[in-house]
């Protein structure tokens, strides 16, 4: 039954939810700072799986958290994905936001290509330069491709959020990523999505003071 009650600020209905998280979520291995991603993705979707299904290599948090305070470039495969991150801290910390995806030159290269514009963006993502990470919550041609530039050296990410959702190749790619022992975040199995991808760039820069 709805219960009448006050009216509370944004930052309380947050502290109130992380606390609900907190008492409902199993107990696990994470770090600190692994422990707050994990947060921040069931805080974003309300589904426990992200408890188990979410792997971290060695040391990816302490290693985003050093690119993320040298500015790092985030390259997303969605503009939702983009419109997530938190660009007024990321600013804050010397980085941006690109994504893609909605540039006609990207559009008109796949097509005379035969690939997916996710392919593509990635590539205009590597010629970036500099430190550059990417956060894919929705393509798992983007993370195949970026798995066949890192194999043949042409890329080497400062750390990949792997969290694409859904059925055909998203388990595969994920794994790819894995194999390729550059720092990640994967979202192992079928679920995932923009808005995670964007949380967990957000629980990464939250943590930085």
């Amino acid at each position: 039954m709805w219960e009448q009650t006050e009216w509370v600020k944004p930052e309380e209905i947050e502290r109130r939810s992380m606390e609900i998280i907190e008492k409902e979520m199993p107990s696990g291995n994470w770090t600190p700072g692994e422990l707050a991603v994990v947060k921040r993705c069931i805080h974003t979707s309300a589904d426990f799986d992200y408890a188990s299904n979410l792997y971290f290599s060695p040391g990816v948090v302490e290693q985003a958290k050093k690119a993320l305070k040298g500015g790092v470039r985030i390259v997303t495969d969605t503009n939702m994905a983009a419109a997530g991150i938190n660009k007024k801290v990321l600013s804050g910390l010397g980085g941006s936001v690109r994504c893609f995806m909605a540039d006609e030159d990207v559009a008109r290269e796949a097509g005379e290509r035969g690939i997916t514009r996710a392919a593509v963006s990635m590539e205009r993502g590597a010629e970036l330069g500099g430190e550059v990470a990417f956060a894919i919550g929705n393509a798992p041609t983007a993370l195949i491709r970026l798995c066949d530039m890192i194999n043949a050296g042409k890329l080497r990410p400062a750390f990949i959020i792997a969290v694409p959702v859904g059925f055909v190749n998203v388990v595969e790619s994920k794994e790819r990523i894995r194999e390729t022992k550059v720092p990640c975040i994967v979202a192992r199995g079928r679920k995932g999505g923009s808005n995670i991808a964007a949380a967990i760039c957000n629980a990464l820069m939250y943590q930085i003071g």
